[in-house]
């Protein structure tokens, strides 16, 4: 048996996780950072509360599988993209655990991860994908030994969006999950700037707009119209992806592919071309959000399709690295 250990780190999020060959999840620890200020992560104090926390749940994450350091074959971590600093507290960890012990290491691409552990828990063979996070907002299909995007955001992400107005609302974070429950209790629907552009979306001019009306709007209509407008964006776009690449099968992946609204909204749409929709429920619904078991996956797709571990000077991050420059072995 293959134990692999996967750290994430590029965000708000430190997180372990530990699977086996046989893709048993042996553990799922992770601490998350609640940014004190109002404007978002500060990436000081992120690389902060990893430090702080990093020891804590790899310890906790061990324990929960009853293994050992030396027990473990593989080590993979998050290399972007990402906060910068964020992003190092994870790789230097990775590092030395991968020096220590004489283990092989993956750095891989976070928003990968999101993707290959959805589908694969999904039990999809060649989806449509609508990642959807704080860090991204895309529509992919693997063609040619890599995710295409066929549709992105051109600005900001729509978890982005979420929690920027939800700061405006003196909400804390995460805000997605405020949002969706505020706009449960809207009655009204304002109208905002809709932004598509072809296969593109455009959410900046929709913020600013929401965030102006704040003071002359119930904040519950507000929550709701904007939900409402963002979704329909995302709905179009993928639709429109959708018919271009024949694709059977949409897989909703990201931290807000567990918005209910979103989903029952791009099902909608799917029923109309007799496609199936997927993203993780139930008890693995906990991992759409940021976490170690989406890189220790990547790490042991990495190792079973032959790819050659990472010498440690090499093992660099980057903050900007899109999913479209990965190749994907596994499904070539």
């Amino acid at each position: 048996m293959v134990y692999v250990l996967g750290i994430e780190s590029t965000a708000h999020t430190f997180g372990v996780g530990i699977i086996d060959s046989k893709f048993n999840i042996l553990s799922d620890a992770r601490s998350v950072l609640r940014p004190s200020g109002t404007l978002g992560i500060d990436p000081g104090e992120a690389a902060e509360h990893h430090s702080r926390v990093a020891v804590n749940v790899l310890l906790e994450a061990l324990d929960k599988a009853n293994l050992k350091l030396k027990d473990i074959d593989i080590v993979a971590f998050s290399k972007g993209p990402g906060l910068g600093p964020a992003l190092r507290i994870g790789a230097t960890l990775a590092r030395g655990l991968a020096f220590k012990y004489n283990k092989p290491i993956y750095p891989v691409h976070h928003g990968l991860g999101h993707i290959e552990l959805t589908v694969h828990l999904t039990n999809m063979k060649d989806p449509l994908v609508l990642l959807v996070s704080g860090g991204h907002t895309a529509i992919l299909a693997f063609n040619e030994g890599r995710w295409r995007i066929y549709g992105e955001t051109l600005d900001i992400t729509v978890g982005n969006l979420f929690d920027s107005f939800a700061r405006r609302l003196g909400i804390g974070f995460p805000g997605g999950p405020v949002i969706e429950r505020m706009a449960l209790k809207g009655k009204r629907y304002i109208e905002l700037p809709y932004n598509v552009k072809g296969n593109n979306v455009v959410f900046s001019g929709l913020l600013t707009h929401a965030t102006d009306l704040v003071d002359k709007y119930n904040k519950y209509d507000l929550a709701y119209s904007l939900q409402e407008t963002a979704f329909s964006m995302l709905v179009e776009v993928t639709e429109r992806a959708l018919i271009q690449t024949d694709k059977k099968e949409i897989c909703i992946a990201g931290g807000v592919a567990s918005n209910n609204r979103l989903f029952n909204m791009i099902k909608t749409m799917a029923e109309d071309h007799g496609v199936k929709v997927g993203r993780l429920e139930g008890d693995l619904r906990r991992l759409n959000g940021d976490n170690g078991v989406q890189i220790a996956l990547l790490g042991l797709l990495y190792y079973e399709a032959g790819t050659p571990a990472t010498d440690l000077d090499k093992t660099f991050v980057y903050q900007r690295i899109r999913v479209d420059e990965e190749d994907v072995p596994w499904r070539m």
